[in-house]
């Protein structure tokens, strides 16, 4: 009894912190500067709100209705989210080459948000593709677990107190954030083919972002 109760503990099956930062994502949209902007500022968080409704709606808090469609309109959601973060990420590569180089708020700015909305973006989509998503995952669903797409720390010790142990949200999110920054795996794995090209179109991003814009954006500051 007091094993089922720790592996019980261990369970992440909460849908709303992924659900509340694609919501903090969809909010920044507003804040991306018009000078990188070809698209009407209302058009993606009104995009992505339509899309997120139903994920809200059916499971606001906690993974309790197994939906298969609800996996693909994440999916949808997040590939526009991606999307939209590479056309702005163009769009300040294009500004910085023919607009103002002095107006050095706009790149630093620009980055950020395209920076943030990279990271959380990319850690949802970890956190709904490895082994088929977050009711795979969970035993108490009977959604069937595909294999493994990342191997975390905790998958790989026998310690007491790790039985059962599953990756939640945050794991995520640091995954996506160390992908982000190091441009590189940390201490998390990637084992199969998608997860892989998905960190490295992430890492992809995440470089141009940092490395060309941002460093071009502090020396004209």
């Amino acid at each position: 009894m007091k094993k089922a109760s720790k592996a019980s503990r261990m369970r992440h099956t909460r849908r709303w912190p992924a659900s509340l930062a694609v919501v903090a994502v969809l909010v920044l949209q507003l804040l991306v500067p018009t000078q990188i902007n070809g698209l009407p500022r209302w058009l993606m968080p009104t995009l992505g709100l339509l899309l997120l409704l139903p994920l809200v709606w059916m499971n606001p808090f906690h993974l309790q209705r197994d939906e298969p469609w609800l996996r693909w309109v994440e999916l949808v959601l997040l590939a526009v989210l991606v999307l939209a973060n590479m056309f702005y990420l163009g769009g300040l590569i294009y500004f910085l080459n023919h607009g103002d180089a002095n107006q050095g708020s706009v790149l630093v700015k620009g980055a950020v948000l395209i920076w943030v909305t990279n990271v959380v973006a990319f850690a949802v989509w970890y956190w709904e593709v490895d082994r088929g998503g977050p009711f795979a995952r969970a035993p108490e669903h009977e959604r069937e677990a595909e294999r493994a797409d990342l191997l975390f720390p905790q998958m790989t010790v026998d310690l007491e107190g790790w039985q059962g142990w599953l990756p939640g949200f945050t794991d995520y999110l640091f995954v996506s954030f160390t992908a982000a920054t190091a441009f590189s795996p940390t201490d998390t794995m990637p084992l199969t083919a998608r997860v892989k090209t998905l960190m490295g179109i992430q890492s992809g991003v995440s470089l141009l972002t940092i490395a060309v814009i941002a460093a071009r954006a502090v020396n004209v500051l």
